[in-house]
């Protein structure tokens, strides 16, 4: 009798340790399904509006940090409860309660289908986020490629604009300097024809000259008045010519 009261006593004890075990399980357990719950709404509101009233106050390596310590703590409970129950499995068989076994084993087989579930219930959470997190990661990995890849591109956009307005520049420079030579070509043409018909003008006066001494004086004041016309033209011309080649190449 006395090695039955003891047995009770032990049996008593270890229900009340599992029953513990148990409460204990299951708020790590409603803790860890919402941290899993925010981990995914904390990423969500990250796809979404940053100014986002839903967006969650934990960063998510601080929810990693929260998961891992959890999933640790309830492993730990877990295998407890699991010691627990073993014990008394081991009691159930002991030969003085055995007019008590058929109670024993429905306690018994009752904190092992807790323990099942919360088993369950523990990995399947665990899966959750585990796919949630490598999912996000994943996602995430694949943002960073398309910002890094639209970053990249607008460089290249920039250089090619720029690459295109220097072409285009150098385009209207040789168009400039071709309108230019162009100009100085047919001026020069031009003052060749002149140079010409005053030739032929000059030959003519000159022979009147010497034939008429007054009209000699006249001719030489003439003559002199042309070159310095043709001096003053001259000059003209090259400075326009020197100003025109400087803002071509500006």
């Amino acid at each position: 009798a006395v090695f039955g009261d003891v047995s009770m006593k032990t049996l008593s004890d270890l229900r009340k340790q599992a029953r513990q075990l148990e409460n204990e399980l299951d708020l790590k357990l409603v803790s860890f399904s919402k941290l899993c719950t925010s981990y995914s709404s904390s990423r969500d509101g990250r796809r979404g509006d940053s100014s986002s009233d839903t967006t969650p106050l934990l960063s998510n390596s601080t929810q990693d940090r929260m998961f891992e310590t959890m999933s640790v703590e309830i492993e730990q409970l877990l295998a407890k409860l699991t010691g627990v129950n073993d014990k008394m499995a081991e009691y159930t068989s002991t030969p003085g309660v055995t007019s008590l076994n058929a109670a024993l084993m429905h306690t018994l087989q009752r904190h092992r289908d807790i323990l099942q579930d919360y088993t369950h219930e523990f990995h399947k959470t665990k899966s959750n986020f585990m796919a949630i997190r490598e999912r996000e990661d994943l996602l995430g990995s694949v943002r960073k490629d398309i910002e890094t890849y639209k970053s990249g591109s607008g460089v290249n956009n920039r250089r090619t604009e720029l690459f295109l307005k220097e072409h285009e520049h150098l385009r209207n420079s040789d168009r400039l300097i071709d309108d230019t030579i162009s100009i100085a070509m047919a001026t020069k043409e031009n003052m060749t024809s002149q140079r010409g018909l005053l030739k032929s003008i000059q030959s003519r006066v000159n022979t009147l000259a010497n034939r008429f001494p007054a009209i000699n004086n006249l001719i030489q004041r003439i003559n002199l008045r042309k070159r310095r016309d043709s001096l003053i033209l001259g000059g003209v011309i090259g400075i326009c010519t020197i100003l025109l080649l400087l803002y071509a190449f500006h």
